[in-house]
């Protein structure tokens, strides 16, 4: 990028009202680009420069760094939206923009060099796929890491690793040592195409692997080390909260379609308008009630939680009801969202089967989303073991990074 970043700060949309305004502007488009995004596995070039004009990338920065420090809500509200014109840009983007998120686990210098214009996208795996050796000056580097969505258009590239040294005991259970992310440039990283999938086909979720690469100290952080103890930002399931905006967009521009082809189809046999068929209408009464029940659900679990971590407390002040509902409500839009298309598909029938039709996208893009582990049965486990003082199978959805400290 050319530009320097007081130019781009000037003409990128940096509130929550003109992100969400310029996103539901180019929802028409990207709605009418989603064959060839699918088709091509990744975004276009120019779908990623018209997202990022939107302001989408920076929206996890803060005010210390120049951003328009969206909350959680206001996230997800802009995720969604992006969703309904593409489900594949509005995961990238779901992706791309945790940048600003990781930005409170960096030291300040480190975020203006790695980002100095906040509209740079970032992809990589959380999970601990790699391992890093102590160096003088940083760590060496070495693993393979899956699910990299939006790679072929990252500014940088994450990666979680284990901490590992060169006289490490051999005794210590992998997951036991240090968990670390470390951050590199993506032609450091060799990629895998093995992205040839039923759904979110146009993600481009590649693997990617990398090979004793040194990593500079201070492009790495430690999710249990914030620079701020407490607020709605420094727990380290953070970068969770806005994922089900995807899932919500993507239910409601399949409920939208659904009701518009509704107000001027005929049943092909009666000639009965579908908009009289008992149904049809009940149909799309039952989804736009199951609809409703998950989008207050994801809103307010998101509004409480993070209106209780601005008064100062921290995590582990919370209830256990408080802990859990951010996790559940999630993982019930992800599954809800599938029930919804489902139902739609199904009333549609035949005429959903063919290309023409969204309802086949939606409900493979759904389908796929939800083998993501944050809508598996494990999450209603970890929250149920919370609960009732036993161990979560996934701490991290909590919040919890040592196993130890899950038990109450």
């Amino acid at each position: 990028m050319t530009e320097t970043s007081t130019t781009r700060l000037a003409r990128v949309p940096d509130t929550a009202a003109t992100v969400l305004a310029a996103v539901e502007a180019i929802a028409p488009h990207l709605r009418g680009r989603s064959p060839e995004i699918e088709g091509d596995r990744r975004l276009p070039a120019d779908v990623v420069e018209l997202v990022r004009s939107t302001g989408v990338f920076r929206m996890g920065f803060g005010a210390e760094f120049g951003g328009p420090a969206l909350t959680a809500a206001e996230q997800t509200r802009v995720l969604a939206a992006l969703a309904y014109g593409d489900t594949s840009v509005g995961w990238c983007a779901m992706v791309g923009m945790d940048s600003g998120l990781f930005a409170n686990y960096l030291h300040p210098n480190a975020v203006r060099e790695l980002f100095p214009t906040l509209d740079e996208s970032i992809a990589g795996m959380l999970a601990p796929a790699g391992t890093a050796v102590p160096v003088p000056g940083g760590y060496r580097v070495t693993g393979r890491w899956s699910f990299a969505s939006g790679i072929t258009h990252a500014d940088w590239v994450f990666a979680g690793t284990r901490v590992i040294g060169p006289d490490a005991d051999s005794s210590i259970p992998p997951d036991h040592r240090p968990w670390r992310v470390v951050l590199v440039p993506p032609h450091e990283v060799e990629l895998v195409d093995r992205w040839d999938t039923t759904g979110l086909r146009g993600t481009a979720s590649l693997d990617y692997t990398l090979t004793d690469v040194f990593v500079p100290g201070h492009r790495t952080f430690d999710f249990g080390a914030p620079r701020q103890a407490t607020g709605p930002l420094s727990t380290p399931d953070l970068q969770m909260r806005k994922m089900p905006g995807v899932a919500l967009g993507t239910a409601r521009a399949a409920l939208d379609h659904a009701r518009e082809i509704a107000q001027s189809k005929r049943d092909k046999a009666t000639g009965r308008p579908w908009s009289q068929d008992y149904r049809v209408q009940y149909t799309l009464g039952d989804c736009e009630a199951r609809y409703l029940a998950m989008h207050h659900g994801v809103y307010r679990s998101l509004e409480h939680r993070w209106n209780r971590l601005c008064e100062g407390i921290s995590q582990n002040e919370l209830t256990a009801d408080e802990r859990v509902e951010t996790a559940l409500a999630r993982l019930h839009a992800f599954r809800t969202a599938r029930e919804i298309v489902r139902s739609l598909y199904d009333l549609h029938a035949t005429a959903a089967v063919y290309r023409p039709s969204p309802f086949d996208r939606w409900l493979r893009d759904l389908d796929t989303m939800c083998q993501h582990f944050m809508a598996q049965d494990q999450i209603v486990q970890s929250a149920g073991a919370f609960l009732l003082g036993g161990t979560p199978h996934n701490p991290l959805v909590l919040g919890i990074l040592d196993q130890s400290r899950s038990r109450r």
